[in-house]
């Protein structure tokens, strides 16, 4: 899958040492972690000893272009200078350290390097400072290159934030008010926003009438897809409209590089432009521009964010419907280690990618059509969504303006949902506790990302580093454990 909209990062690494050990120490294990990572990382040649060193270290990082850091401590290292460095870097930083080689090399081969963790976590917390650091942060050198390339996609999440601008259509549909939240907590994640009426984006619509590049775009949805194109007259107007926003993202990017959407889809969509959205959405998804529905914003984020991580496509789906206690019985009982409460169906109109449904169908919206004439309700992608592993999960800001989060892994089922839409019959253990006691007892909306594999332990910690309380990043609990508002005796 190509995708566009996708940070590069630059990895920097540099060791430092205690100037009472001896610096060769710490730069031969440097050299060591950099000939076991199999990633492109620059080696710093500095070795940080004392402010000064670090000033130069830092313009060396930004001379080669990094935009995220290892800080490696090779012995037990400068804690002054080491987290001056992650306060004056402008992007992620992780710090780990090494462990000793050899027993037979424990005198002046000794480094130290996990008493001086503890005093760099002091002093990193001393300073506000936020830095990433594994679940245990100290080992050779084959083991910190594995705890770099851990880190990748976590530096890759930071990145795409800080420099993300978020372009919004319309206000919230009503009785959909959950779908959004106020909006200071994005400027908060450095994130920027740019809220734009449903009639702007209609003028510019109109103006892209007869736009020479219509036939092309067009010639590629049919390619895409297939025997599935049940509605061929309404294409032109779907790549009229994909051109348009393709276009006001390039016209509207600003000083950012990275861009996610999101829009109104009804209910005054269909009747003015003719069609539904859906499909155009599902095609910027995924090439790494997603396009969340029913201007849900921090749906938006939590999306690229996904994407980011992954590298792939996400989506987006209501946490929808229960699965059928007849179905559970013959389909999912005996063959999937899942009771009734695990399972549940997602959904959504039709704005997954088709990379990510087992087979597809573009026609028309069976909901809107129950009230409008069907042929303004066209444009909508159904297909049963792919089986798999998969991530759902969501980044919101409440009404008073907290931030929290929630991860779950489990799986798509390879079960036949015979229904309509984007929908897949999706299963993560303990779901039913969890919809309880997480998504009904925190009011999180109905909407949810799901991110194609098992993302949680990279999720958390970017959640982690952007600045949400531990406390406010919800997990399925297993069996056995309780949520503080669960009942004990129940």
């Amino acid at each position: 899958m190509n995708l566009s909209n996708m940070p590069e990062v630059k990895l920097g690494i540099v060791a430092v040492s205690r100037n009472c050990f001896p610096m060769t120490l710490s730069e031969n294990r440097r050299k060591a972690v950099v000939a076991a990572y199999k990633g492109e990382i620059y080696e710093c040649p500095t070795v940080i000893e004392s402010e000064t060193d670090m000033q130069k270290a830092l313009a060396e990082l930004r001379e080669a272009g990094c935009n995220a850091l290892v800080v490696y401590l090779g012995n037990f290292g400068p804690e002054t200078a080491e987290t001056l460095l992650v306060k004056y870097f402008h992007g992620p930083a992780m710090v780990v350290a090494a462990s000793e080689e050899t027993g037979d090399n424990l005198c002046q081969g000794r480094g130290d390097a996990y008493c001086g963790m503890l005093n760099a976590s002091y002093n990193l917390k001393l300073r506000n400072l936020k830095a990433y650091i594994p679940e245990y942060p100290v080992g050779t050198a084959e083991e910190v290159a594995g705890m770099i390339e851990e880190f990748l996609p976590i530096a890759r999440a930071l990145v795409a934030v800080k420099n993300l601008k978020v372009i919004s259509f319309g206000p919230r549909p009503q009785d959909f008010l959950a779908c959004n939240a106020p909006i200071k907590r994005l400027y908060d994640l450095g994130i920027e926003i740019e809220e734009n009426s449903e009639l702007d984006l209609f003028e510019s619509f109109k103006n892209h009438a007869d736009d020479p590049r219509i036939p092309d775009v067009v010639k590629d949805m049919e390619a895409e897809l297939g025997e599935g194109n049940k509605k061929p007259e309404i294409l032109s107007k779907l790549a009229q409209y994909e051109i348009t926003l393709l276009d006001w993202v390039e016209a509207h990017k600003g000083s950012r590089k990275y861009i996610t959407l999101t829009t109104k889809c009804w209910p005054a969509f269909q009747t003015q432009f003719g069609f539904v959205p859906c499909y155009v959405n599902s095609r910027l998804t995924g090439r790494g521009i997603p396009v969340s529905c029913e201007v849900d914003i921090w749906g938006a984020v939590s999306e690229f964010i996904g994407t980011v991580i992954s590298q792939d496509a996400v989506t987006l789906l209501d946490i929808n419907n229960t699965v059928p206690a007849d179905m559970y019985e013959s389909e999912i009982k005996g063959k999937f280690n899942y009771t009734h409460k695990d399972t549940f169906m997602g959904f959504h109109c039709g704005n997954t990618t088709s990379g990510k449904l087992s087979f597809c169908s573009m026609k028309y919206q069976m909901i809107m059509a129950r009230t409008l004439p069907e042929e303004v309700t066209q444009g909508t992608l159904e297909g049963d969504i792919v089986p798999g592993d998969i991530t759902f999960y969501r980044l919101q800001s409440t009404a008073d303006c907290k931030l929290r989060a929630y991860i779950a892994q489990g799986e798509v089922l390879p079960v036949a949902t015979r229904s309509f839409g984007a929908i897949g019959i999706f299963a993560i253990p303990e779901m039913g506790r969890f919809y309880r006691h997480v998504l009904v007892e925190k009011n999180y909306p109905h909407h949810g990302a799901v991110a194609f594999g098992h993302f949680g332990k990279a999720l958390y910690e970017v959640f982690k580093y952007l600045g949400i309380d531990v406390e406010e990043i919800d997990y399925n609990q297993p069996k056995g454990v309780l949520y503080p508002t669960e009942n004990p005796f129940a």
